[in-house]
């Protein structure tokens, strides 16, 4: 059972199933009496991509912040997966980066995950919430809306019917609506049909296209590394995740960006890795043994809802994770923001007080925001991509691409870009002494 503190409330609902559903779950058993997750899954004991999750048959990692938050909401949880057959990485020590044909200098700086298919790491999430003993999973149920009380100020539970004998909708009562059910969100629809305003919405058509495959390897490209990582740029906007993952399997999604997009039958998705400015992956490819055929999914727009901007939302309703932003993932950044997002929700109702959704989406709204920027301004540096290149966007291009040519020979450059990308320290890449660095490299 939770550990004890002040209780918060009698009852959270969690709609949706997902890495995002259980970090809440995480973050929330110990506060309130009771928790339930609503999902219209079977998805306790699953590990196996699901119907309702397409994006799990293609890698999804935790960054390192991320990671370290999992770990925190979760205690022991990288030990077990671990234990259970998942590889560890450095970020800047076993993974070798290409941001053109060299790689970066690598150096373990105790920048570390644990790599698994995602289906796994939900597999393990779900153990570790089912087990906190007052977590109940509704499996099978579709969430059809919200309830509130008569002014519409306040929510006071979930509208759910069950899939499987279609009978009646029925309320699930909560003093707390977590809404966790990824990009397909439906809380701007209901909020406005509450007479809300509606959310602002903004993001940037990029296109992204990426195909997955795993393979039992049959030559070592790896050596000491965990993962090889090649990034899509202006010349070449194609670019591939190459990862050992759970299982002794080795897992490789690749990418291809406004409207590039790898294709699904073997031959040519072999073909466009051959493309890749990483030869060693279309090298080890050709000779391993292929366990599935490739999977596509598509990612037009990233997206982000302002709930931050909203002059009032109900009390009893919180959104978080992928149902508040989606930035691209060949950032890979999702799932670690809901993280960060979710510790910050535990340190809040630790206090005994419940969430107030106007503090708590404001604070939501300040840890997206320097990823955000970031990773918006690094998708308009492809020449074709729709967007404002105003001069503060100018000189990150410009900044970014010192710092990957640093990058090539000061592995303390390595450091701090992967601190920077792994949300430990989004400010590490303008420390003077790394500006230094930087600057003092030869273009």
């Amino acid at each position: 059972m939770p550990g004890k503190r002040s209780q918060t409330g009698d009852r959270v609902v969690i709609l949706g199933g997902s890495v995002t559903g259980m970090f809440a779950a995480g973050a929330l058993a110990e506060s309130y009496r009771e928790v339930i997750v609503v999902d219209r899954d079977q998805i306790v004991g699953v590990r196996e991509a699901r119907r309702g999750a397409p994006q799990a048959r293609h890698i999804n990692g935790l960054l390192v912040q991320g990671a370290r938050n999992m770990e925190e909401l979760f205690p022991d949880i990288t030990a077990e997966m671990i234990a259970a057959g998942c590889p560890m990485t450095d970020l800047s020590g076993t993974v070798r980066w290409y941001f053109g044909d060299k790689p970066l200098r690598q150096i373990r700086a105790g920048l570390t995950n644990v790599g698994s298919t995602r289906p796994v790491l939900e597999y393990h999430l779900r153990e570790r919430v089912k087990a906190l003993g007052n977590v109940t999973f509704m499996e099978g149920y579709d969430i059809t809306g919200l309830a509130t009380t008569a002014d519409r100020t306040r929510v006071t539970g979930a509208r759910v019917q069950s899939r499987e004998d279609g009978g009646d909708e029925v309320v699930v009562e909560a003093d707390l609506v977590i809404d966790a059910t990824g990009r397909g969100s439906r809380t701007p629809v209901w909020l406005e049909a509450l007479g809300y305003p509606r959310v602002e919405e903004e993001g940037t058509k990029v296109g992204v296209g990426y195909a997955t495959r795993q393979y039992r390897m049959r030559s070592d490209p790896f050596g000491s590394d965990h993962s090889i990582i090649c990034v899509a740029n202006p010349a070449l906007p194609r670019g591939a995740i190459f990862t050992k993952t759970d299982g002794g399997k080795v897992e490789l999604t690749t990418y291809g960006i406004l409207g590039d997009h790898p294709p699904t039958d073997p031959e040519g998705f072999t073909l466009f890795v051959k493309s890749l400015i990483a030869p060693e992956i279309y090298e080890s490819i050709v000779e391993a043994e292929p366990l599935t055929d490739p999977v596509l999914f598509r990612f037009p727009t990233t997206l982000r809802r302002r709930y931050e901007r909203m002059s009032r939302l109900p009390e009893g309703l919180l959104v978080m994770g992928d149902a508040v932003c989606t930035p691209s993932p060949v950032f890979a950044q999702a799932q670690s923001l809901a993280a960060i997002e979710a510790l910050a929700l535990r340190d809040q109702v630790r206090s005994g007080v419940p969430p107030q959704p106007r503090e708590f989406m404001a604070e939501v709204g300040r840890i997206i925001d320097p990823a955000w920027e970031m990773t918006e301004a690094m998708n308009l540096v492809h020449p074709r991509m729709e967007g404002r290149r105003t001069r503060k966007v100018r000189f990150m291009h410009w900044y970014m691409k010192r710092v990957q040519q640093a990058a090539l020979t000061d592995p303390k450059v390595t450091e701090a870009l992967m601190r920077s990308a792994g949300l430990v320290d989004q400010d590490a890449l303008m420390r003077p002494g790394v500006i230094w660095r930087v600057l003092r490299s030869r273009p």
